[in-house]
């Protein structure tokens, strides 16, 4: 590439917010502003609406919006009345928030190992892990990528215990089971959460995050729980907490709602192209994307390094101005606050060979074929 065609190229970020909100800033506009003319900051017009449209886009019956994903996670498993003690079974290989939120409630954490193929959770070391004190799992669709729901949801039935979806970054992804019907992930455990934060494929201007059920007693209990325990003003049946999605960000969700299945085509579109430039690289191990994907949404494109150094092509793609992250640079397990001397690190081959291969490149719904071919031109000269 020569310096005139730099010059040109469109600045190269991890997400591109800026360029998505040019796109629909009038229908953002206005919406926040009809939130300032209205005085409805909280619990206003906005919120109920989004409400309904998100319970009508994932063909759930409840969705109860909260304040963060980190928030909706820890009140799904309050409204499950899990008792201090009891194991929850979550994936070594995430972010920590899945974890923290256990651990915060005095439930035990009981880490297990993923797949390679897909990052995702493992359902071997599921069933390895379950004891008598086991009552839930909490499979994460790592990168947006749906995790095998057949096979959680039967082992969910054969122990009896209770599937929490982390939803954070697969909103929009199908799940489509052995029988060919299909689900919304985040819909088909008996609670799933999201996130609303900026670069999520869903994201606001601020935080957010919503909790999802098709059962009733659940959502009514869970929407005592975000606001303090109250199903009526100063009447306090439940402990609860402080956890509201508030007006301004609702406003801004319920703009960009009707185009997150074009966000997640968009960013679909660009994996291909990334993919189709590593193929077949000795190097390089790619995401696989299917024809006509939609159990994957790409919130994150994650290339795996092997037999080559992944910190200095990380460092040669920062110095040409290329951004990309690591996701995730240590395991759970390894984590000063989750050690556990249950843990054994060959419980967790999967998970260390992966911290050490992981690359995540560029990945939004702006990104255009000028941006992709300068980020695997750079990636694809430094393993030459």
């Amino acid at each position: 590439m020569n310096f005139k065609q730099k010059i040109t190229m469109k600045k190269l970020q991890m997400v591109d917010l800026k360029s998505q909100y040019d796109k629909i800033k009038d229908t953002v506009n206005a919406s926040i502003q009809e939130v300032l003319d209205t005085n409805t900051y909280i619990n206003g017009p906005q919120v109920h609406q989004f409400q309904k449209n998100l319970e009508e886009y994932l063909d759930v019956k409840h969705v109860i919006p909260c304040a963060n994903g980190t928030d909706a996670l820890q009140i799904a498993m309050m409204g499950l009345d899990l008792k201090p003690g009891d194991e929850v079974i979550t994936a070594d290989f995430t972010f920590a928030a899945t974890v923290e939120v256990i651990a915060l409630l005095q439930l035990t954490p009981v880490l297990v190992d993923v797949n390679m193929v897909n990052m995702n959770i493992s359902i071997e070391a599921i069933k390895k892990a379950i004891t008598p004190k086991t009552k839930a799992i909490v499979p994460v669709h790592l990168f947006g990528r749906t995790v095998n729901m057949d096979a959680i949801m039967a082992i969910a039935k054969e122990y009896n215990l209770y599937v929490i979806e982390d939803n954070a970054q697969a909103i929009g992804a199908n799940y489509t089971f052995a029988d060919g019907t299909k689900k919304k992930a985040g819909t088909i455990g008996h609670v799933g959460a999201t996130s609303f934060f900026p670069s999520k494929n869903l994201g606001c201007y601020g935080d957010g995050g919503a909790i999802f059920t098709n059962d009733d007693a659940l959502a009514h209990k869970i929407r005592g729980i975000v606001n303090h325990g109250m199903y009526e003003r100063y009447h306090h049946d439940v402990v609860g907490v402080n956890s509201r999605l508030d007006s301004i960000q609702a406003a801004v969700l319920n703009a960009k709602l009707p185009l997150l299945d074009s966000y997640n085509v968009a960013r679909q579109n660009a994996a291909r192209k990334y993919s189709a430039a590593f193929e077949g690289h000795k190097n390089i191990i790619a995401p696989t994307i299917c024809e006509q994907c939609d159990c994957h949404v790409f919130h994150q494109y994650v290339l795996r390094i092997i037999d080559a150094d992944r910190d200095a092509l990380m460092q040669h793609l920062q110095e040409k101005g290329i951004p990309c992250a690591i996701y995730y640079p240590i395991p759970l397990h390894s984590q000063k606050a989750y050690a556990d001397a249950r843990y054994k690190e060959e419980d967790f081959p999967v998970t260390n060979q992966l911290v050490k291969e992981v690359i995540a490149l560029s990945m939004h719904t702006e990104l255009d074929d000028e941006q992709i071919k300068f980020i695997t031109d750079s990636v694809l000269e430094f393993l030459k």
